[in-house]
This record gives structure tokens, C-alpha cells and sequence, in this order.
């Protein structure tokens, strides 16, 4: 059977398992909070950055005289257990909870509390000789606080997680770009035959769209970089030393390696949530250049005989519990779902910014929630989708030269020398008697077989004319 312990806050005692070293107010919101139990506790990404807040906080209020020098680095001490990932277990809220963060925010100061306390040889939830409210929590707020570990947690994962997995998959389809540069195929606009295109040119679109949506990515790291740190309980900095905000922000910046620095104004750094409502976005135009390349590959690779089929993509499992032998690309079915879980997830960060009421937003959690979940999935699924799909893409090149030697827009070509109209009637005559392009040209005595040869070469339709 648990153990348990008397722990006490404001409101009066409360058992605590023995063996965890949060205390009373982690246990009440435990209790009052059975809200997606099982499914949406914090993850690695805002324990970390709780703990390199509260280091980064006590190195500030050291160095400020605002803590003792021993309780300093008691503090100081534990808050690196919580950043390594070894109390990682006594983390247990949910993100549906207060939408200011408090519980969190007093987790992490209970657990710093209690495992100083402990290692100092002191009894737990005594709350000596490390008080969570007066030592870890000193010259903070939660209003302050959880804001700005959200802006740790997303600035680390959006560059350390999402960056690099896109990169991989963004270097992968340059890759094919440049192997296929001179691999001819029809173009297509409105979903009919358009003018050619090399495979090249159409996989280097796909290169484009998902570097500058990387580049939007990295614009809203930066306004990440923008702390909360100092102004407490409504922006005033109540209760801080002046200097706190600044010289916390200061070592948050040493701790993780980002230029972090303390808002300028700390009530709008309380009350909107801007820069996180930027990076959602920015994942979701990032999404949209996903689905987009996706969608492509997976029509491209359609059939195997009745469809597009110019490209081959790898073939990894079944695709059909009735029909043998189907494969389906499933690959990019998996990654245009998480696409549509980011556009959800960034519709409701985008409300949550909205709701700034005076001097603080109260749906802190859910935004980092989603914003985290949304860069860790396209990571995911940038990651699964190079290794078993983009790697693998190859060019069907018999269907390729048979779709585009049946291409009726190859006659855009002639404009140049006997005009749109001309070549119009052309394009006509060849759809409605099902011939070819050269048969309808010289049954209308317009171009004879020799220019035709000579003015309709499809590669030299894949760019300007020089």
C-alpha cells in the first residue's frame, strides 16, 4: 500500500505519496484536475525548461543577494536533476488545469524544494531549509514564470527537434531535384496537361515552399527569445529586484545556448502570447508546404497502371486486407494527417491568443501544448516520410516520355511561329480526331513535319527561350 505524508499549504494539510517529492498544491491539482489523465502530461521539452527557469532564477537571486548563497545552490543543485530528466517522474499534471500555469510552476518549486530538502538531510515537505515559495519561487509569479518556460521549451524544440528532421527531408528532396534535372515530363496546371517541366523542376518547388517555410520557423525562434522573467503577478515586477528579469534571462540564455533576454514591456509579455501564436502559424505554413508535397507525391506515384504512376515510390507494407497485392502510399497519407492535426492544433492556439483578459491570458497551457505537439509530429513524420518514401522516389521514365509525347499543350511551342490561333486549331483538330499533334499540324498544311521536328523539342520547353 502508498505511504503518505502530512504536506500543507494555504488552504490546510494533504497527503502526499511518501516516495514523490511534490507537495500540497501538485497533490490538490492531481486531485481537482482528472482531465486527459494518461494522455497529456508535460513532457521532457516544459520540465526542462521549468528547470533551467528555476536554476537560471536562483543563479539571479544569488548573485542579487535576494537568497543566501547555501539555499542558492541547494536550489540551484536540484533544479539540474530536473533539467537532466532524472525527476522527470515527479512531474505529474495534466496541461488541463489552471490556465495560468500555477500548478506547474508550484510543481517545480515543490519538487526543487523537496529534493533539496532531502539531500540536505532534512525532512521532507518540512519545507526546511528550502522553501518553495520563499527560495525556489523567489522574486517570481506563476504569471511570469510559466510564460517564459513555454518560450524555453518552444524555442528548444522548434530548433533542436523540428529544424533539423525538415532539414533532413528538405536536403533528401534536393537531392532528387538536382538527380532528375534533366528527366522531361508534362506539366500540370488546374489538373490538366500543362506546357513540360523537368522532374527536377517540379521536386525543386517542393525544395522552395519548404525553405521558406523553414525560414518563417527560425523568424518565430526569435520572437521566442522574448522572456516574461520579472514581471511577476501582473507585470509589475512586484516583489523582484530590479535587476532580476534581466540577469535571469541573462543565465537561461547561458543555460540553453538562445539569446533570451526580459520583455521590455512585461504586461504584454504577461497578457498576449503573440510570438507563441507566430510559431504555431509558422508550423502551420510549414504543414501546408508538407501537405502540399505530399499530395503530389502520392498522385504522381498513383495506379500502379491505371493512374499518373510517373514516379515509383518505396512499397512497405500491404496496403489491403481484401485485395492482393495492393500497396498504397501510405507514407504520405501518415504525413498530410499530421498536417491536418497541426492546422487543428494551430486553430486553437490561435483562439487561445485571443484571450487575453487585462493583465494576464489564462490558456498559457494548452498553447504550448499545441505548439510542442505540432513541431514534435511534423518532426516525426519529416523523419518516417524521408526514410521510407522520399529516398526511394524514383521516375517512371516510359511513363513519364509516353504522357508527354501525348501532350496536346506541347503545341505551345509553335505559338512563337505561327501564332496562338493557329496553334489552337492544331490542339482542336488532334483532341477531336484522337490523333497526334504532328498529324492534326500537317493535315492543316500549318507547319510541315520537318519544322515540327525542329520547333517542338520538350526540353527545350523547360525554359525561357534564349
Amino acid at each position: 500500500m502508498t505511504e503518505y505524508r502530512v504536506e500543507t499549504d494555504s488552504m490546510g494539510e494533504v497527503n502526499v505519496p511518501t516516495d514523490r517529492y511534490w507537495g500540497a498544491q501538485t497533490e490538490r491539482s492531481i486531485d481537482n484536475f482528472q482531465i486527459g489523465i494518461g494522455t497529456y502530461h508535460w513532457d521532457r521539452p516544459i520540465i526542462r525548461a521549468l528547470g533551467v527557469l528555476k536554476k537560471s532564477a536562483a543563479r539571479a537571486n544569488k548573485d542579487l543577494d535576494q537568497l543566501p548563497p547555501d539555499i542558492a545552490d541547494m536550489v540551484i543543485a536540484a533544479a539540474d536533476e530536473v533539467i537532466s530528466g532524472q525527476l522527470d517522474d515527479h512531474f505529474p499534471l495534466v496541461v488541463w488545469q489552471t490556465g495560468s500555469g500555477t500548478q506547474s510552476n508550484m510543481n517545480v518549486n515543490e519538487v526543487i524544494s523537496n529534493r533539496a530538502i532531502e539531500v540536505a538531510g532534512g525532512v521532507m515537505g518540512s519545507k526546511t531549509p528550502v522553501h518553495p515559495n520563499d527560495h525556489v519561487n523567489r522574486g517570481q509569479s506563476s504569471n511570469d514564470t510559466f510564460p517564459t518556460a513555454m518560450h524555453i521549451a518552444a524555442v528548444e524544440v522548434l530548433d533542436q527537434v523540428l529544424i533539423p528532421s525538415v532539414t533532413l527531408l528538405r536536403d533528401t528532396l534536393d537531392a532528387k531535384a538536382k538527380e532528375y534535372a534533366a528527366v522531361v515530363k508534362i506539366g500540370r496546371t488546374h489538373l490538366q496537361d500543362a506546357t513540360p517541366v523537368t522532374l527536377g523542376q517540379e521536386i525543386s518547388a517542393w525544395v522552395s515552399q519548404i525553405d521558406d517555410a523553414l525560414a518563417t520557423i527560425r523568424r518565430a525562434i526569435d520572437g521566442l527569445l522574448e522572456l516574461a522573467i520579472g514581471g511577476t503577478a501582473v507585470g509589475t515586477g512586484l516583489n523582484a529586484h530590479a535587476e532580476f528579469g534581466d540577469l535571469a534571462a541573462k543565465y537561461m540564455g547561458e543555460e540553453t545556448g538562445y539569446a533570451f533576454y526580459s520583455a521590455e514591456n512585461k504586461f504584454k509579455a504577461l497578457s498576449s502570447h503573440d510570438a507563441m501564436v507566430n510559431a504555431s502559424a509558422a508550423e502551420r505554413t510549414l504543414a501546408g508546404a508538407l501537405m502540399k508535397m505530399a499530395n503530389d507525391v502520392r498522385r504522381l506515384a498513383s495506379g500502379p497502371r491505371a493512374g499518373i504512376g510517373e514516379i515509383a515510390i518505396p512499397e512497405n507494407e500491404p496496403g489491403s486486407s481484401i485485395m492482393p497485392g495492393k500497396v498504397n502510399p501510405t507514407q504520405c497519407e501518415a504525413l498530410t494527417m499530421v498536417c491536418v492535426q497541426v492546422f487543428g492544433n494551430d486553430a486553437a492556439v490561435a483562439f487561445a491568443g485571443t484571450q487575453g483578459d487585462y493583465q494576464l491570458n489564462v490558456y498559457k497551457p494548452v498553447m504550448v501544448w499545441n505548439v510542442i505537439e505540432s513541431a514534435e509530429l511534423i518532426a516525426a513524420a519529416c523523419r518516417s516520410f524521408n526514410d521510407r518514401c522520399a529516398v526511394g522516389i524514383e521516375p517512371n521514365r516510359e511513363t513519364l516520355e509516353r504522357n508527354l509525347n501525348a501532350s496536346l499543350m506541347l503545341v505551345t511551342a509553335l505559338n512563337t511561329h505561327i501564332g496562338y490561333e493557329n496553334a489552337a486549331k492544331i490542339a482542336k483538330k488532334a483532341h477531336h480526331d484522337g490523333t497526334t499533334l504532328i498529324e492534326a499540324a500537317t493535315a492543316l498544311e500549318l507547319v510541315t513535319p520537318e519544322q515540327y521536328a525542329e520547333w517542338v523539342v520538350p526540353v527545350d520547353m523547360t525554359h525561357p527561350l534564349a
